[in-house]
């Protein structure tokens, strides 16, 4: 077997792509999508009619400049999560507006309203995992959503304390973001070389997996925003991992043997401490950590960048 076929047999494989043509060909379980992801694959022509029904879908439900907006973003997240879903088998990822990010109550409502518009289009909502930022506000509006059967993924999670949090809210599921890790210490420590075993994103993935083995969380982990392959490779176990398709071909492309980094057994006898988190400790472990201060807000305003594109792409469309 190449090392992919061998890490899916150690680790539920995600596609991190809007692309349906790279999803068929490697088959992953599931699939994430994020602002930044929709708006790459919407300038391509080929997607066009998602557009194109956004627009129509629009301009029917209302003569409103500003809600037919509203309205055609939506469709369209909804047009690409509808499409990947006649793909892969489990779930797709559909993150909800980075600009309400700390803002729970607006987090809850929106979420409850993309589920809503996948059930009208009869996907059942076990198969969707609503994105929320993971700031306190994201963290509590996955705590609210989860009682009402709701799964969410909190994404742009940088820190344990993070991850600590969203187990504490029973949160389905978080995604700690090995590669921007990486790419904050490499710039502040030019001079160190970093290889894939003592990455600090890698680092931390593998302390956050140690924690919920050890305290039987159920919350699952899905490491992303990879850099290489050597990263996926010291993180084979993990529950799953989202990985872009030209990581996806690197590893496809490989022979060799995969051996398992992350084992539950292992993590069972680790000496981590439990940790309790309220509000205020959160936000002051939150402010102590600089790389995790600075990569969630860096995270929140590129997602905003390209929702705004979004925004304006349909704009032209709904004024033509």
């Amino acid at each position: 077997m190449n090392l992919l076929e061998q890490l899916k047999t150690q680790t539920k494989v995600v596609a991190d792509s809007g692309d349906f043509e790279s999803i068929r060909r490697f088959k992953p379980l599931d699939s994430t999508t994020n602002p930044s992801l929709i708006y790459a694959a919407a300038q391509d022509s080929k997607y066009a009619y998602l557009i194109d029904e956004a627009v129509t879908f629009a301009n029917k439900a209302t003569s409103d400049q500003s809600e037919k907006l509203q309205i055609a973003f939506e469709k369209l997240f909804i047009g690409f999560g509808l499409e990947i879903l006649k793909i892969v088998p489990g779930r797709v990822s559909i993150e909800v507006d980075a600009r309400l990010s700390f803002d729970t109550e607006k987090s809850v409502k929106k979420a409850r309203e993309l589920i809503m518009m996948f059930q009208k289009a009869g996907i059942g909502r076990e198969r969707i995992l609503i994105k929320l930022a993971s700031t306190w506000e994201g963290i509590k509006a996955a705590e609210i959503l989860a009682k009402e059967g709701i799964h969410c993924n909190l994404t742009l999670l940088f820190s344990l304390p993070q991850a600590v949090a969203c187990a504490q809210a029973g949160v389905q599921l978080i995604s700690p973001f090995v590669g921007r890790v990486l790419d904050w210490h490499k710039k502040a420590y030019p001079d160190k070389a970093f290889t894939p075993d003592i990455e600090p994103g890698v680092c931390l993935v593998k302390n956050i997996y140690n924690y919920y083995k050890k305290f039987d969380y159920d919350t699952e982990i899905m490491c992303a925003s990879f850099r290489n392959t050597g990263e996926i490779l010291e993180l084979s176990g993990c529950d799953l991992m989202t990985i872009a398709p030209s990581l996806l071909n690197e590893l496809e492309s490989a022979e060799g043997t995969l051996s398992q980094k992350l084992i539950p057994d292992q993590a069972k006898v680790s000496d981590i401490k439990k940790m309790e988190l309220d509000e205020k400790k959160f936000r002051w472990l939150m402010n102590e950590d600089a790389m995790a201060t600075e990569k969630m807000a860096e995270g929140i305003r590129k997602f905003t960048e390209d929702i705004l594109k979004l925004e304006g792409m349909l704009l032209k469309k709904l004024n033509s």
